[in-house]
Protein backbone atom coordinates (compact mmCIF):
# COMPACT_ATOMS: atom_id res chain seq x y z
CA UNK A 1 0.00 0.00 0.00
CA UNK A 2 1.82 3.36 -1.08
CA UNK A 3 2.42 5.39 1.81
CA UNK A 4 1.31 9.69 2.00
CA UNK A 5 3.53 11.94 2.08
CA UNK A 6 2.45 15.59 3.20
CA UNK A 7 2.98 18.22 -0.01
CA UNK A 8 3.45 21.52 0.58
CA UNK A 9 4.40 24.19 -1.83
CA UNK A 10 8.02 24.70 -2.57
CA UNK A 11 7.60 28.35 -1.98
CA UNK A 12 6.03 27.38 1.21
CA UNK A 13 9.15 25.63 2.59
CA UNK A 14 11.55 27.78 1.25
CA UNK A 15 9.69 30.57 3.43
CA UNK A 16 9.47 28.55 6.49
CA UNK A 17 12.99 27.33 6.74
CA UNK A 18 14.24 30.87 6.24
CA UNK A 19 11.81 32.95 7.93
CA UNK A 20 12.06 33.59 11.85
CA UNK A 21 8.12 33.78 13.05
CA UNK A 22 8.07 35.94 16.34
CA UNK A 23 6.98 33.91 19.69
CA UNK A 24 3.42 35.16 20.26
CA UNK A 25 0.71 33.68 22.70
CA UNK A 26 -1.89 31.61 21.07
CA UNK A 27 -5.63 33.31 21.28
CA UNK A 28 -8.22 30.92 22.24
CA UNK A 29 -10.26 32.05 18.93
CA UNK A 30 -7.61 29.94 17.24
CA UNK A 31 -7.84 26.81 19.24
CA UNK A 32 -8.64 24.05 17.04
CA UNK A 33 -12.00 22.21 18.13
CA UNK A 34 -11.17 18.42 19.30
CA UNK A 35 -13.83 15.85 20.55
CA UNK A 36 -14.07 15.48 23.67
CA UNK A 37 -11.38 18.29 25.26
CA UNK A 38 -11.24 22.27 25.15
CA UNK A 39 -7.85 24.00 23.91
CA UNK A 40 -6.37 26.95 26.51
CA UNK A 41 -4.02 28.89 25.09
CA UNK A 42 -0.31 29.12 27.42
CA UNK A 43 2.64 30.47 26.72
CA UNK A 44 5.36 28.22 26.33
CA UNK A 45 8.02 30.40 28.00
CA UNK A 46 6.15 30.72 30.64
CA UNK A 47 5.68 26.83 31.69
CA UNK A 48 7.39 25.61 34.67
CA UNK A 49 10.35 23.68 33.45
CA UNK A 50 10.77 24.65 29.97
CA UNK A 51 14.08 26.30 30.14
CA UNK A 52 15.21 23.15 32.12
CA UNK A 53 14.08 20.30 29.93
CA UNK A 54 16.27 19.28 27.31
CA UNK A 55 15.01 20.60 24.32
CA UNK A 56 17.81 19.66 21.40
CA UNK A 57 16.61 15.78 22.49
CA UNK A 58 13.43 16.66 21.60
CA UNK A 59 14.20 18.21 18.61
CA UNK A 60 16.22 15.58 17.31
CA UNK A 61 13.00 13.63 18.01
CA UNK A 62 10.82 16.20 15.94
CA UNK A 63 13.22 15.61 12.99
CA UNK A 64 13.58 12.39 13.03
CA UNK A 65 9.81 11.84 13.12
CA UNK A 66 9.80 14.65 10.25
CA UNK A 67 11.91 12.78 8.34
CA UNK A 68 9.85 9.49 7.85
CA UNK A 69 7.92 8.04 5.34
CA UNK A 70 4.55 8.66 7.26
CA UNK A 71 1.78 5.92 8.70
CA UNK A 72 0.39 3.38 6.60
CA UNK A 73 -2.47 3.91 5.92
CA UNK A 74 -2.75 7.12 6.37
CA UNK A 75 -4.37 9.53 9.13
CA UNK A 76 -7.62 10.58 8.80
CA UNK A 77 -7.70 14.06 6.81
CA UNK A 78 -10.02 15.71 10.10
CA UNK A 79 -6.91 14.97 12.69
CA UNK A 80 -6.13 18.02 14.11
CA UNK A 81 -2.45 19.23 13.42
CA UNK A 82 -2.72 20.55 9.55
CA UNK A 83 -0.48 17.99 7.09
CA UNK A 84 1.11 21.86 5.29
CA UNK A 85 1.47 24.03 8.46
CA UNK A 86 3.40 20.68 9.95
CA UNK A 87 5.61 20.05 7.08
CA UNK A 88 6.14 23.78 7.64
CA UNK A 89 7.72 23.48 10.43
CA UNK A 90 9.96 20.25 9.97
CA UNK A 91 11.22 22.41 6.86
CA UNK A 92 12.07 25.19 9.65
CA UNK A 93 13.24 22.90 12.11
CA UNK A 94 15.98 21.46 9.52
CA UNK A 95 18.85 24.43 10.18
CA UNK A 96 17.95 24.74 13.93
CA UNK A 97 21.11 24.06 15.77
CA UNK A 98 20.69 22.32 19.06
CA UNK A 99 20.90 25.86 21.63
CA UNK A 100 18.14 27.01 19.38
CA UNK A 101 15.30 24.23 20.38
CA UNK A 102 13.82 25.79 22.44
CA UNK A 103 13.54 29.35 20.15
CA UNK A 104 12.33 27.45 17.66
CA UNK A 105 9.08 25.66 19.37
CA UNK A 106 8.45 28.56 20.81
CA UNK A 107 8.42 30.71 17.10
CA UNK A 108 6.82 27.97 14.90
CA UNK A 109 3.64 26.40 17.52
CA UNK A 110 0.92 28.01 19.24
CA UNK A 111 0.63 26.07 22.93
CA UNK A 112 -2.72 24.81 24.63
CA UNK A 113 -3.63 23.08 27.44
CA UNK A 114 -5.86 20.04 26.81
CA UNK A 115 -8.45 20.63 29.16
CA UNK A 116 -11.38 17.80 29.43
CA UNK A 117 -14.57 18.73 30.01
CA UNK A 118 -17.12 18.08 32.91
CA UNK A 119 -17.56 14.41 33.33
CA UNK A 120 -19.28 12.45 36.38
CA UNK A 121 -18.41 13.33 39.74
CA UNK A 122 -15.44 15.36 38.73
CA UNK A 123 -16.58 18.72 37.71
CA UNK A 124 -13.77 19.41 35.39
CA UNK A 125 -10.26 17.32 35.06
CA UNK A 126 -7.45 19.60 34.26
CA UNK A 127 -4.93 16.53 33.68
CA UNK A 128 -4.74 13.62 31.55
CA UNK A 129 -3.31 10.36 32.01
CA UNK A 130 0.03 8.64 31.17
CA UNK A 131 1.83 5.44 30.93
CA UNK A 132 4.74 3.95 29.57
CA UNK A 133 5.87 1.18 27.30
CA UNK A 134 9.02 -0.91 26.12
CA UNK A 135 10.32 -3.29 23.63
CA UNK A 136 11.10 -6.23 25.54
CA UNK A 137 14.93 -8.10 25.04
CA UNK A 138 13.78 -11.84 24.44
CA UNK A 139 15.57 -14.75 23.61
CA UNK A 140 15.06 -16.97 21.28
CA UNK A 141 16.59 -19.66 18.49
CA UNK A 142 15.46 -19.85 14.67
CA UNK A 143 15.20 -23.09 14.76
CA UNK A 144 12.80 -25.29 17.39
CA UNK A 145 14.50 -27.67 20.37
CA UNK A 146 14.93 -27.52 24.02
CA UNK A 147 13.87 -24.35 25.44
CA UNK A 148 12.26 -22.62 22.23
CA UNK A 149 8.98 -24.10 21.68
CA UNK A 150 6.83 -20.88 21.28
CA UNK A 151 6.44 -20.03 17.37
CA UNK A 152 6.47 -16.54 16.32
CA UNK A 153 4.52 -16.67 13.09
CA UNK A 154 4.70 -14.48 9.83
CA UNK A 155 1.44 -12.25 8.80
CA UNK A 156 -0.54 -15.01 6.69
CA UNK A 157 -1.19 -14.68 3.18
CA UNK A 158 -5.45 -14.73 3.83
CA UNK A 159 -4.97 -11.72 6.30
CA UNK A 160 -6.93 -8.73 5.39
CA UNK A 161 -6.54 -5.77 7.42
CA UNK A 162 -9.05 -2.69 7.70
CA UNK A 163 -7.99 0.86 8.05
CA UNK A 164 -9.21 3.00 11.37
CA UNK A 165 -12.75 3.84 10.66
CA UNK A 166 -13.20 1.16 7.58
CA UNK A 167 -15.38 -1.58 7.61
CA UNK A 168 -16.13 -4.47 5.56
CA UNK A 169 -20.11 -6.15 4.04
CA UNK A 170 -20.95 -8.68 5.95
CA UNK A 171 -18.40 -8.40 8.97
CA UNK A 172 -19.20 -7.21 12.35
CA UNK A 173 -17.31 -3.88 13.00
CA UNK A 174 -16.10 -5.48 16.11
CA UNK A 175 -13.47 -7.28 13.95
CA UNK A 176 -10.65 -4.97 12.69
CA UNK A 177 -9.37 -7.63 10.32
CA UNK A 178 -10.99 -10.77 8.46
CA UNK A 179 -10.03 -13.88 6.06
CA UNK A 180 -10.39 -13.49 2.73
CA UNK A 181 -12.63 -16.47 1.64
CA UNK A 182 -14.60 -16.39 -1.72
CA UNK A 183 -17.66 -15.63 -0.49
CA UNK A 184 -16.06 -12.29 0.83
CA UNK A 185 -14.36 -11.40 4.84
CA UNK A 186 -14.90 -13.56 7.64
CA UNK A 187 -14.28 -13.08 11.25
CA UNK A 188 -10.60 -14.33 11.27
CA UNK A 189 -9.53 -17.01 13.64
CA UNK A 190 -9.16 -15.98 17.67
CA UNK A 191 -5.70 -16.85 19.62
CA UNK A 192 -7.15 -20.25 20.81
CA UNK A 193 -8.27 -21.62 17.35
CA UNK A 194 -4.46 -20.11 16.10
CA UNK A 195 -2.56 -22.14 18.98
CA UNK A 196 -4.57 -24.95 17.65
CA UNK A 197 -3.24 -25.07 14.12
CA UNK A 198 -6.15 -23.22 12.80
CA UNK A 199 -3.72 -21.54 9.74
CA UNK A 200 -2.38 -24.18 8.69
CA UNK A 201 0.06 -23.01 5.89
CA UNK A 202 -1.31 -19.81 5.77
CA UNK A 203 1.60 -19.10 8.07
CA UNK A 204 5.19 -19.71 8.87
CA UNK A 205 7.28 -19.74 12.33
CA UNK A 206 9.86 -16.63 11.43
CA UNK A 207 11.91 -17.90 14.80
CA UNK A 208 11.17 -19.39 18.42
CA UNK A 209 10.89 -18.17 21.95
CA UNK A 210 11.80 -19.83 24.94
CA UNK A 211 7.59 -20.19 25.94
CA UNK A 212 4.51 -18.95 25.88
CA UNK A 213 4.78 -15.99 27.88
CA UNK A 214 7.15 -14.80 26.31
CA UNK A 215 5.63 -14.81 23.08
CA UNK A 216 2.71 -13.65 25.23
CA UNK A 217 4.80 -10.18 26.45
CA UNK A 218 5.99 -9.68 22.90
CA UNK A 219 2.51 -9.82 22.00
CA UNK A 220 1.44 -7.16 24.17
CA UNK A 221 4.00 -4.78 23.13
CA UNK A 222 3.96 -5.19 19.67
CA UNK A 223 7.96 -5.06 18.74
CA UNK A 224 10.57 -6.37 20.75
CA UNK A 225 14.82 -7.23 20.31
CA UNK A 226 15.03 -11.28 20.23
CA UNK A 227 19.01 -12.42 20.85
CA UNK A 228 19.76 -15.91 19.23
CA UNK A 229 21.90 -17.89 20.51
CA UNK A 230 25.17 -17.89 18.32
CA UNK A 231 24.83 -13.73 20.08
CA UNK A 232 23.25 -12.04 17.22
CA UNK A 233 20.14 -9.76 17.36
CA UNK A 234 17.55 -8.69 15.74
CA UNK A 235 14.14 -7.21 15.71
CA UNK A 236 11.15 -8.88 15.86
CA UNK A 237 8.40 -6.15 14.25
CA UNK A 238 4.30 -5.96 14.60
CA UNK A 239 3.13 -7.25 10.88
CA UNK A 240 -0.94 -7.44 11.43
CA UNK A 241 -3.51 -9.05 13.94
CA UNK A 242 -6.28 -10.76 13.43
CA UNK A 243 -8.97 -8.18 14.42
CA UNK A 244 -10.32 -9.91 17.05
CA UNK A 245 -11.16 -7.92 20.76
CA UNK A 246 -8.20 -7.46 22.77
CA UNK A 247 -8.78 -8.68 26.75
CA UNK A 248 -6.32 -7.33 29.44
CA UNK A 249 -4.08 -10.23 30.89
CA UNK A 250 -4.02 -8.08 34.50
CA UNK A 251 -7.56 -7.44 34.53
CA UNK A 252 -8.11 -11.30 34.15
CA UNK A 253 -5.77 -12.12 37.55
CA UNK A 254 -6.80 -9.46 39.38
CA UNK A 255 -10.61 -10.23 38.64
CA UNK A 256 -10.02 -13.69 39.18
CA UNK A 257 -7.98 -12.97 42.73
CA UNK A 258 -4.92 -14.32 41.88
CA UNK A 259 -2.83 -11.18 41.85
CA UNK A 260 -4.17 -7.69 43.81
CA UNK A 261 -3.84 -4.70 41.15
CA UNK A 262 -0.99 -3.05 43.64
CA UNK A 263 2.07 -3.94 42.12
CA UNK A 264 0.54 -5.37 39.11
CA UNK A 265 3.87 -5.10 37.34
CA UNK A 266 5.31 -6.86 34.37
CA UNK A 267 7.67 -9.12 36.10
CA UNK A 268 4.87 -10.35 38.61
CA UNK A 269 2.01 -11.59 36.10
CA UNK A 270 4.60 -13.49 34.25
CA UNK A 271 5.70 -14.67 36.81
CA UNK A 272 2.16 -15.86 37.79
CA UNK A 273 1.99 -17.17 34.79
CA UNK A 274 4.98 -19.19 34.52
CA UNK A 275 4.50 -21.07 38.22
CA UNK A 276 0.72 -21.55 37.00
CA UNK A 277 1.12 -23.14 33.72
CA UNK A 278 -2.19 -24.52 33.67
CA UNK A 279 -4.36 -21.18 34.73
CA UNK A 280 -1.51 -19.33 32.33
CA UNK A 281 -2.85 -21.47 29.18
CA UNK A 282 -6.19 -20.54 29.90
CA UNK A 283 -5.67 -17.03 30.83
CA UNK A 284 -4.28 -16.27 27.89
CA UNK A 285 -6.19 -18.08 25.39
CA UNK A 286 -9.17 -15.66 27.12
CA UNK A 287 -7.46 -12.78 25.04
CA UNK A 288 -8.60 -13.89 21.38
CA UNK A 289 -6.36 -11.13 19.81
CA UNK A 290 -3.37 -12.35 18.12
CA UNK A 291 -0.16 -10.46 16.86
CA UNK A 292 1.50 -11.38 13.78
CA UNK A 293 5.01 -10.01 13.13
CA UNK A 294 7.83 -9.69 10.56
CA UNK A 295 12.07 -9.19 11.80
CA UNK A 296 14.62 -7.10 10.59
CA UNK A 297 18.04 -6.48 11.81
CA UNK A 298 19.09 -4.13 14.59
CA UNK A 299 20.49 -1.10 12.72
CA UNK A 300 20.74 1.80 16.01
CA UNK A 301 20.76 0.39 19.23
CA UNK A 302 19.91 3.31 21.00
CA UNK A 303 16.80 3.82 18.91
CA UNK A 304 13.75 1.48 19.32
CA UNK A 305 11.38 0.05 16.98
CA UNK A 306 9.51 1.70 14.28
CA UNK A 307 5.94 3.34 15.45
CA UNK A 308 2.79 4.30 13.80
CA UNK A 309 4.56 6.96 12.49
CA UNK A 310 7.11 4.87 10.58
CA UNK A 311 10.32 5.93 12.42
CA UNK A 312 12.24 4.55 15.24
CA UNK A 313 11.22 5.41 18.20
CA UNK A 314 13.62 7.79 20.98
CA UNK A 315 13.45 6.43 24.39
CA UNK A 316 11.69 9.26 26.42
CA UNK A 317 10.90 11.36 23.75
CA UNK A 318 8.91 9.49 21.67
CA UNK A 319 4.57 9.04 22.78
CA UNK A 320 1.80 7.02 21.84
CA UNK A 321 -1.15 9.35 21.26
CA UNK A 322 -4.46 8.64 19.99
CA UNK A 323 -4.28 8.38 16.40
CA UNK A 324 -8.06 9.57 15.09
CA UNK A 325 -7.17 12.91 17.47
CA UNK A 326 -3.97 13.43 16.80
CA UNK A 327 -1.54 13.84 14.11
CA UNK A 328 1.77 12.20 14.35
CA UNK A 329 4.54 14.56 14.54
CA UNK A 330 2.99 17.25 17.17
CA UNK A 331 4.77 18.14 19.90
CA UNK A 332 3.26 17.74 23.46
CA UNK A 333 4.54 19.48 26.92
CA UNK A 334 3.94 16.81 29.66
CA UNK A 335 3.20 19.12 32.40
CA UNK A 336 4.42 17.12 35.73
CA UNK A 337 7.41 15.44 37.38
CA UNK A 338 8.72 12.00 35.29
CA UNK A 339 10.09 9.33 37.18
CA UNK A 340 13.39 9.53 36.73
CA UNK A 341 13.48 12.65 34.79
CA UNK A 342 14.93 15.98 36.34
CA UNK A 343 12.77 18.91 35.98
CA UNK A 344 8.72 20.01 36.25
CA UNK A 345 8.12 19.01 32.36
CA UNK A 346 8.84 16.88 29.39
CA UNK A 347 8.51 17.99 25.41
CA UNK A 348 7.87 15.10 23.65
CA UNK A 349 6.54 13.88 19.99
CA UNK A 350 3.87 12.07 18.75
CA UNK A 351 5.27 9.11 17.22
CA UNK A 352 2.78 5.81 17.95
CA UNK A 353 -0.35 4.52 19.17
CA UNK A 354 -1.90 1.96 20.84
CA UNK A 355 -5.45 0.44 21.25
CA UNK A 356 -5.92 1.30 24.70
CA UNK A 357 -4.63 5.03 24.30
CA UNK A 358 -7.90 6.48 23.78
CA UNK A 359 -8.92 10.25 24.31
CA UNK A 360 -7.18 13.36 23.70
CA UNK A 361 -5.41 13.44 27.18
CA UNK A 362 -4.12 10.04 27.31
CA UNK A 363 -0.48 9.39 26.16
CA UNK A 364 2.12 6.21 26.32
CA UNK A 365 5.62 7.40 26.64
CA UNK A 366 8.37 4.79 24.93
CA UNK A 367 10.78 4.33 27.83
CA UNK A 368 13.35 2.32 26.27
CA UNK A 369 14.52 -1.51 25.54
CA UNK A 370 15.42 -4.35 28.22
CA UNK A 371 14.49 -5.23 31.65
CA UNK A 372 15.27 -2.00 33.21
CA UNK A 373 13.07 -0.10 30.55
CA UNK A 374 10.34 -2.30 31.59
CA UNK A 375 10.63 -1.67 34.99
CA UNK A 376 10.46 1.80 34.48
CA UNK A 377 7.39 1.41 31.95
CA UNK A 378 5.81 -0.17 34.32
CA UNK A 379 5.73 2.09 37.19
CA UNK A 380 4.85 4.76 34.76
CA UNK A 381 1.34 5.18 35.79
CA UNK A 382 0.44 9.06 36.51
CA UNK A 383 -2.01 11.57 35.82
CA UNK A 384 -0.21 13.90 33.96
CA UNK A 385 -1.09 17.86 32.38
CA UNK A 386 -1.01 17.44 28.61
CA UNK A 387 0.09 20.63 26.40
CA UNK A 388 -0.61 20.18 22.75
CA UNK A 389 1.94 22.05 20.78
CA UNK A 390 0.00 22.94 17.27
CA UNK A 391 2.03 24.42 14.55
CA UNK A 392 1.33 27.84 13.44
CA UNK A 393 -0.32 28.06 9.45
CA UNK A 394 2.26 27.89 6.92
CA UNK A 395 2.97 30.94 4.84
CA UNK A 396 0.71 31.33 1.83
CA UNK A 397 1.22 29.64 -1.60
CA UNK A 398 2.91 32.04 -3.93
CA UNK A 399 3.13 29.81 -6.98
CA UNK A 400 2.12 26.72 -9.13
CA UNK A 401 5.18 24.56 -7.74
CA UNK A 402 4.08 21.87 -5.96
CA UNK A 403 6.87 19.42 -3.65
CA UNK A 404 6.60 17.33 -0.64
CA UNK A 405 8.18 18.22 2.42
CA UNK A 406 10.51 14.64 2.32
CA UNK A 407 12.82 16.69 -0.49
CA UNK A 408 13.66 19.48 2.24
CA UNK A 409 14.53 16.78 4.75
CA UNK A 410 17.28 14.16 5.24
CA UNK A 411 16.70 11.37 3.27
CA UNK A 412 13.21 8.90 5.05
CA UNK A 413 14.20 5.17 6.18
CA UNK A 414 12.86 2.40 4.25
CA UNK A 415 8.97 1.94 4.53
CA UNK A 416 8.04 -0.10 7.81
CA UNK A 417 4.88 -1.35 8.69
CA UNK A 418 3.96 1.30 11.11
CA UNK A 419 2.20 -0.25 14.00
CA UNK A 420 5.09 -2.11 14.40
CA UNK A 421 5.59 -0.61 18.59
CA UNK A 422 1.55 -0.39 18.81
CA UNK A 423 0.77 -3.62 20.79
CA UNK A 424 -2.12 -4.72 21.47
CA UNK A 425 -2.89 -2.70 24.42
CA UNK A 426 -1.59 -0.42 27.89
CA UNK A 427 -2.61 -0.99 30.90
Amino acid sequence: MPRSRVSLPAAAVLAAAAVSIPAASPRAADAPQVPGAVLEPVALAALPGWREDDGAAALDTFRRTCAGPGPNPPQAEAVTGSPADLAAACAAAAAVRPEGAKTFFEAHFSAYRIVRPASGKEPERRVGFLTGYFEPELTGSLEPGPGYTAPVLARPDDLVSLAPGETAPGLDPIYRAGRRTEAGLVPYPDRAAIEDGALGERTRPLLWLRDAVDLFVLQVQGSGRVRLPDGRGMRVLYDGKNGQPYTSIGKLLVAEGHLPINGLSLERWTAWLRANPDHARRLMRMNASYIFFRTEPVTDPALGPPGAAGVPLSPGRSMAVDGNLWRYGLPFWLEGKLPGQPGRGHLVVAADTGSAIVGPARGDLYVGTGAAAGRAAGDLHDRMGFIVLIPKPAPAETGPAKDSVQDAKAPARDPAVPEAAAGESRP
